[in-house]
């Protein structure tokens, strides 16, 4: 099996790269699933959250209220490291069953999309790592239409490598400022070298 890592910075097209590797025929787990997964009502990384940051974050309904921690951890460093502290061993542990699931299935391809896959020192679980970017203008112009304030964008950015530097680290890049069409070509042409 040929495992794949797909990474780029927050708003760069991951999501959609992931949908035209899945169309191709690539196993696909996202982590950013895995981690709302995580914090669904009753689960230990929920209890954990609000133990370390307050019951406060819990709504009445018992769900985490996203957005509220989200400003909270990209405001203040440390508190993102307690966060990642909770979360990236659960949602590694969750990948690894996974990839684990897919060797036994002889499946030919696979992917794991990790937005902190150099920030967490995943890269060494790879054959090959992809990387989906765009400019920081078209970065910061598809997180504004997402409604986030200007504050958060910069928080979510400032947490994650610069983008040349993750293009640098990979052996693939889909450069998604043009059409679907040509994000779409990109990726099959990746595929096909897999």
């Amino acid at each position: 099996m040929r495992l794949c890592g797909l990474t780029g910075g927050v708003g760069m097209g991951k999501s959609t790269a992931a949908g035209f590797f899945l169309e191709l025929g690539a196993r696909i787990v996202d982590t950013d699933e895995l981690a709302r997964e995580l914090v669904q009502p009753g689960q230990p990384a929920l209890a954990e959250i609000a133990n370390q940051f307050g019951t406060g974050l819990v709504a009445a309904d018992g769900r985490l209220k996203r957005d509220a921690l989200a400003r909270l951890v990209f405001s203040e460093p440390a508190a993102r490291r307690k966060l990642e502290a909770i979360l990236h061993p659960r949602i590694r542990e969750r990948w690894l069953a996974q990839v684990e699931n897919w060797r036994n299935e002889n499946c030919p391809v696979a992917m794991v999309v990790i937005p902190l896959l150099y920030e967490t020192g995943a890269e060494t679980n790879f054959d090959k790592i992809i990387c989906v970017a765009c400019s920081p203008a078209g970065q910061h112009e598809r997180l504004q239409a997402r409604g986030w304030p200007a504050d958060q964008i910069q928080g979510r950015i400032a947490a994650q490598l610069p983008a040349e530097q993750k293009i640098a680290r990979s052996h693939f890049v889909i450069w998604t400022e043009g059409s679907l069409a040509s994000h779409r070509w990109q990726a099959g042409e990746i595929f096909k070298r897999l």
